[in-house]
């Protein structure tokens, strides 16, 4: 009796561990993940030790680490400033980093040197920013102010009110024509990155607060506090969204966007389906943490960091 009731035991704890795919492969930044950017093999990983720590993704070795200046806290000690934001373009490494008075600060790191590009004086608290080609940046501001600033000249270009909501995340497309915003209204709204022009709003999916937006091959996804990930294809005027049982914090589409990729419960699993068939193709464990960011790689594997110092790689089959 004690045998039969051991290896039931023995088969129910296989099949439970079997439900998730494990990593095939992990790497340690130098703090926990805020953000990721995946270019040309290499991977680059902004952290809250106020390093961005470089990977060769076939090596699974840091190449490099960019330091960017400590500042003061309010009792005047030094501390690491947190990097919000990393992006690349053409060797050109942008830092988006905590500065000091509540604002925030912007270096871009080429020749192996920081350079200073907007700093705490100019009184931005930009929460997130991204090239849209070597000269611009796009950045976006608390109050849901969406920028362009010229890097070269050192002046906004523009500025566009998105709405008055708190501003949430923003997605640029691949040929940075396009960028798609939300907040915590639940709305998207796509503007022309040339002229902040307004092309679309999107509504009536998401009910409250959307925490991340992912844009690619003309589709959109969003992770919401209201436990759903819409999926909107505004060239066909489709939508959808599928229901979960927990908060949705991060979300990410592949490069063709047929995969969906989301964290879908409380113990930081992700769930992959597909956007067509809105069928489940697979579930993934590993993340100890709550998921800051998800980046596909390829059709084939798929990065998730979390609020830790580990990303964990994923192959989709």
């Amino acid at each position: 009796m004690k045998k039969n009731i051991f290896l039931i035991l023995f088969f129910s704890l296989s099949l439970f561990s079997s439900e998730f795919k494990n990593p095939v492969s992990s790497f340690e930044a130098s703090g926990y993940v805020i953000d990721l950017v995946y270019k040309d093999s290499k991977l680059y990983v902004a952290t809250d030790a106020g390093i961005v720590d470089i990977f060769n993704l076939k090596t699974k070795k840091i190449i490099q680490k960019i330091d960017v200046p400590k500042i003061k806290d309010f009792m005047g000690d030094e501390v690491n400033s947190k990097i919000f934001s990393v992006d690349e373009y053409d060797g050109n490494i942008m830092i988006l980093s905590k500065s000091q008075d509540g604002f925030n600060r912007i270096h871009i790191f080429k020749n192996n040197k920081n350079y200073l590009i907007i700093d705490y004086k100019q009184k931005l608290a930009i929460i997130k920013a991204k090239y849209i080609n070597k000269n611009k940046l796009l950045l976006a501001l608390l109050s849901n102010e969406i920028i362009s600033y010229d890097i070269k000249n050192k002046k906004i270009d523009y500025i566009i009110q998105v709405n008055g909501a708190k501003f949430s995340d923003f997605c640029l497309s691949e040929d940075k024509q396009r960028v798609v915003i939300t907040d915590e209204s639940g709305d998207v709204s796509i503007l022309q990155t040339k002229d902040g022009k307004r092309i679309d709003v999107l509504s009536g999916k998401n009910l409250d607060n959307v925490f991340q937006i992912a844009y690619k091959n003309g589709v959109i996804a969003t992770a919401g506090q209201d436990r759903r990930v819409v999926i909107y294809t505004p060239t066909y005027k489709s939508a959808y969204f599928k229901q979960s049982n927990f908060l949705i914090y991060g979300v990410a589409l592949s490069p063709s966007a047929k995969l969906v990729a989301y964290a879908s419960d409380e113990k930081n699993n992700i769930t992959l389906f597909n956007s067509i068939t809105k069928s489940i193709i697979s579930k993934f464990g590993g993340n100890k943490a709550t998921i800051s960011d998800i980046e596909f790689i390829d059709e084939n594997y798929f990065l998730v960091a979390s609020n830790s110092k580990t990303i964990n790689l994923y192959s989709v089959k």
